[in-house]
């Protein structure tokens, strides 16, 4: 007796305690679910595999796999009793079962966060069992189709290109290229899905999530969803979400300035707090981008949804993205400071977020004055702008290329104006405030 007592682990009471508590409460979680919607395992039962899981990983791993064991025959045994009364099995719930089992194992071993997640993503899934159902009685199989090739496009072709710069002089860099491609596609079908899932309402947040990522890509998405016969809601909702993306991509360059040079973005502060103001103020105006009130939100009609993106759209982007990346890099070398204008101008084109984090490193770094670079980060952001544009006039309908042409030459406008205030409040940073002058991201030795 005495020897089998000694070989009990010594389990610390309030630990202990803990993790079983854990256990029961994602175990009965799922439970609520299920007992909800009345199947025969309901809230005790995942409650009870739950914590057998957690006492069996306490005790050793040969009992977790015994507890696990018997929780399968458990399910093999539900199936065939709902065979005999409902001419049915039960799957879902014999699955949820053994994921039970396991997030109550990991929870025995230690775990907290994974056993949690993995118990709220489950609960989820059978929660959505309705929208998921649906979602996937309406995927048609050319959107099946398209999510598959976004899915090569990101996990089969990305990690095989070479990593770092190729060719004679380092110009080329095939997976730079390349995920300017993926996030085209990337970006195109998350538009897409909101789009048909939320209709014109869920256009406004993919412009402003768009934005922050690329503005010019979300921009020709949403242009290009604009048609010659597009109803009011919908060439409001392109109009919102466009203007909303140019508000998203400012936003993003005026933060990457504060974290990396606090000095150049008080320099900014005028251009990129007026370019803010005059999108705010045409995303909130009363009148649509087809002059008229809009009408109430409706769904988009089948004809107005195309494809989720167009691979070719994709390719051809990642192509342009090359090419001005080798221009770029050319005319930085070339010209040094006397192309940094020029390089922000491109840089902006292609992504201001990569040209506004250089001309704050620059000018954190001390190779560049603080007007200058305010100046270059300014001109990144309007340039982005003003790439935007294209996009646009190649729309059909004439009074939504008018109002976003109109909106557009403003919001540079007044970061033109801004920027010509960039000379004093870089003296005034200057000599008030030297402290800014230093860059707060030092790296550490």
């Amino acid at each position: 007796m005495a020897a089998s007592a000694q070989a009990l682990p010594d389990w610390p009471y309030l630990e202990m305690l803990t993790r079983f508590a854990l256990a029961l409460a994602l175990g009965l979680l799922i439970g609520l679910e299920r007992e909800r919607r009345k199947k025969e395992a309901g809230l005790r039962t995942f409650g009870f595999i739950a914590l057998l899981g957690a006492v069996a990983a306490s005790l050793g791993d040969p009992y977790a796999y015994i507890i696990l064991g018997l929780v399968g025959l458990l399910t093999v045994f539900l199936n065939i009793q709902d065979l005999r009364t409902h001419a049915g099995t039960e799957l879902t719930t014999s699955t949820a079962m053994l994921v039970t089992c396991v997030a109550g194992i990991l929870c025995g071993k230690g775990h907290t966060l994974t056993p949690a997640a993995i118990m709220v993503v489950s609960t989820a899934l059978l929660a959505w069992k309705d929208i998921l159902q649906g979602f996937s009685i309406g995927l048609t199989e050319r959107e099946l189709r398209s999510a598959l090739l976004l899915a090569i496009l990101a996990i089969v072709i990305y990690p095989a290109l070479p990593t770092g710069s190729i060719g004679p002089l380092g110009l080329i860099e095939p997976r730079a290229a390349w995920a300017t491609v993926i996030l085209i596609a990337g970006i195109g079908f998350v538009n897409y899905v909101l789009w048909k899932a939320f209709g014109t309402r869920g256009v406004a947040i993919a412009g402003f999530l768009g934005g922050l990522v690329n503005s010019s890509v979300t921009v020709n998405e949403l242009a290009s969803r604009v048609s010659l016969n597009a109803t009011g809601a919908v060439a409001k909702a392109a109009y919102r979400g466009i203007l909303l993306a140019t508000a998203a991509m400012v936003a993003r360059n005026a933060v990457i300035l504060a974290l990396l040079a606090p000095a150049v973005a008080i320099a900014g502060t005028g251009a990129f707090v007026g370019m803010l103001a005059a999108s705010a103020v045409f995303v909130f105006v009363p009148r649509g981008a087809s002059g008229q009130a809009a009408p109430p939100a409706e769904e988009p009609a089948d004809n107005q949804i195309v494809l989720p993106f167009s691979l070719w759209s994709a390719l051809k982007y990642g192509l342009i993205f090359l090419l001005l990346h080798i221009v770029g890099v050319l005319t930085q070398k070339y010209f040094g400071n006397v192309g940094f204008y020029v390089v922000s101008a491109i840089g902006g084109m292609v992504s201001s977020a990569s040209a506004v984090a250089a001309a704050a490193s620059l000018a954190a770094n001390g190779q560049l004055a603080l007007d200058a670079a305010a100046n270059g980060a300014i001109l990144a952001s309007l340039a982005s702008v003003a790439i935007n544009l294209p996009f646009v006039l190649r729309v059909p309908n004439r009074r939504f290329v008018l109002s976003i042409a109109l909106a557009m030459g403003i919001i540079a406008a007044v970061g033109i104006a801004g920027m010509l205030l960039g000379e004093p409040l870089a003296q005034m940073v200057t000599e008030y405030f030297p402290a800014a002058m230093q860059a707060p991201l030092q790296p550490q030795p």
